[in-house]
């Protein structure tokens, strides 16, 4: 296959698979979701940290050629700071449990579909991001592209279900959730094509590309998804969720080996 054509095809997985996953997620009862969506965030932060340590910035320096290694280090920092500012606009902030205080209705001075408004404009951002990170993932080496699009995916379901549990909780149907949510999947596709028709013919901004993509999957695991693990202090919790971090780890070093 053509290199546009394995970032389409994984944007996709990336965007709108992991819609209808969280949508399928949705029918299981309530109690079952607050049991299972946990171990998800957990194996999720795993996969993100993984793919950023042990894939994008291997490959980030790899690639550098004559920049210098500490440009590729500042990008990372850089991007961190990055979302960091999209984050406080509420342009990155992502929910990953039915009652997320960053888009609560009672926190905000706006309506419940105001509210579910500005997660639908957040997801979009992020899957947007998302498209481009994993277009220069592929442009660089497609079984990074590939490693990339896993690590996506495995934050995105949670995600979405967040997205899905706000929405829901803000006045929208099931339908107006699913349809809204996977135009928003659509972005991840946008941002694929946009990256691959502008940095195709940009090879030497491609190892910057790449340490964003790292500063935004650890800005991610490390704000958004780990501070919600230390709500359950219990031992046996804490063996969990080290094990399936552990897991997500494990998953991004396996299949990064095997395909290279």
């Amino acid at each position: 296959m053509s290199v546009l054509t394995w970032i389409i095809l994984f944007c996709l997985i990336g965007g709108l698979v992991s819609v209808l996953a969280a949508a399928l997620f949705l029918l299981f009862p309530e109690r079952i979701r607050a049991r299972l969506l946990p171990h998800f965030i957990s194996y999720a932060i795993g996969a993100l940290l993984g793919a950023a340590f042990l894939a994008l910035l291997p490959h980030a320096m790899e690639s550098a050629g004559d920049i210098d290694i500490h440009n590729i280090s500042l990008t990372v920092l850089l991007g961190v700071l990055l979302f960091f500012l999209l984050e406080k606009m509420v342009l990155w902030r992502h929910c990953h449990h039915d009652h997320c205080e960053a888009h609560d209705p009672v926190e905000m001075p706006v309506t419940n579909k105001a509210a579910g408004s500005i997660v639908m404009v957040g997801d979009t951002v992020h899957n947007f991001v998302d498209g481009i990170l994993i277009a220069a993932a592929f442009l660089t080496d497609t079984h990074l592209g590939i490693v990339t699009a896993i690590a996506v995916a495995a934050h995105e379901i949670p995600q979405e279900l967040g997205d899905f549990a706000v929405l829901l909780h803000s006045g929208f149907s099931r339908g107006q959730a699913l349809l809204f949510n996977g135009l928003s999947g659509l972005a991840t596709v946008a941002g694929g094509l946009l990256a691959y028709y502008g940095l195709q013919d940009l090879d030497h901004l491609l190892p910057y590309a790449l340490a964003i993509a790292a500063s935004s999957f650890i800005y991610v695991a490390v704000a958004d998804l780990i501070p919600g693990l230390h709500k359950r202090m219990e031992l046996a919790e804490t063996v969990k969720q080290v094990s399936l971090i552990s897991a997500g780890v494990l998953t991004i070093y396996f299949v990064h080996g095997t395909l290279h």
